[in-house]
């Protein structure tokens, strides 16, 4: 028996270890802990990939079982805590989960429309998987940098002290659009680079390196904040790059 053809994959249902608990933390609206594990489980899709270059065990189950891994991780889950921050946008009062009274009925359905994030996500990663031309860059934002953009947002809501992004990201509008841009940008045609290194000359990698010391920066002046913006800069240097 060759372990080592089976340690991406351990690795990988790591990653859907931690994204399922994520779901259930997101349920009960213990965003702080769902965020932890969704950073956890996007730690462990990375390391998987790199392990199977690394021992050379890369074949279709593995490509298979990441994006299974993915679509929970990155997928429903940014879609709950998304459905959670309307619920909490559309009615400041909402108890229970999902905003339900004991009834088990919720003042309004338009929070369900956080869930269109796991309808794109889902998508996006069914086309990856058919895709051979994302080896090098990626077509649309990946699922991971979407999930890092919605479990940002209740993180800023507690925890930042700057309250037009408090309050920005408590506004329902605000929500909505956010939902439909990244369900949008997951599944458009939009060349963007991919973080991986073949060398590291400053003049064939001048994008990346710009990227990386402006992610720290702004995590250094804007801690949580930093999340969204960072993939925001992400998308636009993209764009200059194209």
């Amino acid at each position: 028996m060759n372990i080592k053809r089976h340690i991406p994959n351990l690795l990988t249902l790591g990653n859907l270890f931690c994204g399922t608990v994520a779901a259930i933390f997101a349920v009960k609206g213990d965003f702080e802990g769902a965020a932890l594990l969704v950073a956890i489980g996007i730690g462990f899709d990375f390391f998987d990939g790199f392990a199977a270059r690394l021992l050379n065990v890369s074949g279709e189950l593995g490509k298979q079982l990441d994006s299974l891994a993915d679509m929970v991780t990155s997928g429903v889950v940014p879609g709950i805590i998304m459905l959670q921050m309307l619920v909490n946008a559309f009615d400041k009062d909402a108890i229970g989960y999902f905003g339900a009274d004991s009834e088990g009925l919720t003042g309004s359905y338009f929070p369900y429309l956080g869930l269109l994030l796991t309808l794109a996500a889902c998508y996006r990663l069914a086309k990856f998987n058919l895709d051979e031309n994302q080896t090098e860059s990626f077509i649309g934002l990946p699922t991971p940098a979407m999930s890092l953009f919605v479990i940002s947002l209740p993180l800023i809501a507690e925890y930042s002290t700057q309250n037009f992004f408090v309050e920005l990201v408590q506004n329902k509008w605000f929500l909505i659009v956010v939902t439909l841009l990244l369900s949008y940008i997951m599944n458009a045609k939009l060349p963007l680079f991919s973080l991986k290194f073949k060398d590291f000359s400053f003049k064939k990698n001048i994008i990346k390196y710009l990227f990386l010391i402006a992610s720290v920066v702004l995590i250094a002046l804007f801690h949580y904040v930093a999340i969204p913006l960072i993939i925001v800069l992400y998308v636009l240097l993209s764009l200059i790059k194209k």
